[in-house]
């Protein structure tokens, strides 16, 4: 990468928006998944200074997101719909869009026929004032970048 003299322009992680099948969804965090490339050892004879590695499949991590347990369950019951075999209205598309100190959309990834793996409740703490979070964690088919 050439130097410009130039500063690469980062953004602060708090600007964000999740959109699930299209509407928008408020969500206090985030956790975009890891995306990693599986990698095959080829041996080849005569050759003893190495393997030759090969790009595999893609492993996908999941999305985690999180947010202030509300009265609304629809979340829970998009889970339900999955766990229960319910798949035919289950995935979709989800989009997570990063943007600048002005609002502006400078990144957005779409994840393409999500659906969710794993919901997780609140812990409920007499001793505690925190508020409750409900966790949910998104398996995706394929991942696009804009």
């Amino acid at each position: 990468m050439a130097q410009t003299g130039k500063r690469p322009e980062t953004y602060e992680a708090f600007r964000f928006g999740v959109e699930l099948g299209g509407e928008e969804a408020i969500f206090t965090e985030c956790t975009l998944p890891s995306l990693e490339v599986d990698v095959h050892e080829q041996k080849e004879g005569g050759y003893n200074k190495g393997v030759h590695l090969l790009p595999g499949p893609v492993k996908a991590g999941r999305i985690t997101l999180k947010r202030g347990y509300a009265k609304s369950s629809a979340l829970l019951k998009w889970y339900s719909d999955v766990a229960s075999g319910k798949l035919q209205n289950a995935e979709r598309n989800v989009s997570v869009i990063l943007y600048s100190p002005t609002l502006e959309e400078v990144m957005r990834l779409n994840f393409v026929r999500a659906y969710p793996v794993k919901w997780s409740g609140p812990t409920f703490r007499s001793s505690d004032s925190a508020i409750a979070i409900e966790t949910l964690e998104l398996a995706f088919a394929e991942v696009e970048v804009r």
